[in-house]
């Protein structure tokens, strides 16, 4: 996903020292204290670069860590933002101040987000892409299509739409028949404007539609699929409103080890 020759910036973000512990110490000191912090960080990851061949810059910054974030990426031009997940519930994350969802809420540019699953060795990777029928979901179609290099010559697509459980609800008692009809129509209402793309992209995909919670069934179909990577769009919900209304990102990767690949709509 890096495509060539890449231009990395390695960001460390750590939290300040209390002010009167600043103050007792002096700035010369402190100073020193945050450098070699963010030393403790930058060893590793500089060998593991290093060990496949790249090259990277360092910053480190003082502060929150999701507005230090945005503040670097703007600056650095960055295409791309790759961070690691706790996998942390949307609840969770919302009194663990979550930096994967202040992330989303803040960047327009696309986020990789990573658990602890190993790399594809392969080159040609196996993707879904993950659409509601919004312009988000579209989004991450463009998105994909525009840059299919990256995901290797002969990469395998999967769309998918996850359309409601209608025999769980209140609703008047409904034929099996009735319920699957519901569905196909709910499925085809979120991939008939898409299909177009592909075919004017000449990028063939399996269409995949799955029943119940979107982040369980999409975190259980990538699983069981052995998919490398999951490309959706965002809302951009700021960490309260990810809580409330459940966002499927944060759903994947609390309970998932996929990356996902998370695109803002321009």
């Amino acid at each position: 996903l890096l495509g060539s020759n890449p231009e990395i910036e390695v960001l460390n973000v750590q939290l300040p020292l209390p002010a009167r512990a600043c103050r007792l110490v002096g700035q010369d000191s402190l100073t020193r204290y945050y450098e070699d912090e963010a030393a403790k960080v930058f060893e590793p990851v500089r060998a593991e670069l290093n060990k496949v061949g790249f090259q990277a810059g360092e910053a480190f910054l003082v502060g929150e860590a999701s507005d230090s974030i945005a503040a670097e990426a703007e600056k650095f031009g960055a295409d791309l933002i790759v961070m690691g997940s706790r996998g942390q519930t949307a609840l969770r994350g919302l009194f663990f101040g979550s930096v994967s969802n202040g992330v989303l809420a803040k960047f327009k540019c696309p986020v990789l987000m990573l658990r602890d699953k190993a790399a594809p060795q392969s080159d040609a990777l196996k993707v879904g892409i993950a659409v509601d029928g919004s312009k988000y979901g579209r989004a991450a179609v463009r998105y994909a299509l525009k840059h299919i290099s990256l995901f290797g010559t002969g990469a395998q697509f999967y769309l998918i739409n996850v359309v409601s459980d209608y025999a769980g609800m209140a609703l008047p008692a409904l034929s099996e028949e009735e319920v699957l009809e519901l569905q196909k129509d709910e499925f085809n209402e979120a991939v008939e404007p898409l299909r177009p793309l592909f075919a004017k992209a000449a990028v063939a995909t399996k269409e995949i539609c799955l029943v119940g919670n979107a982040g369980d069934e999409i975190a259980a179909f990538a699983k069981k699929k052995k998919l490398d990577l999951v490309v959706m769009g965002s809302h951009g919900y700021g960490r309260f409103k990810a809580a409330v209304m459940g966002s499927t990102a944060t759903r994947i990767a609390a309970t998932g080890d996929v990356p996902l690949l998370i695109i803002r709509q321009a």
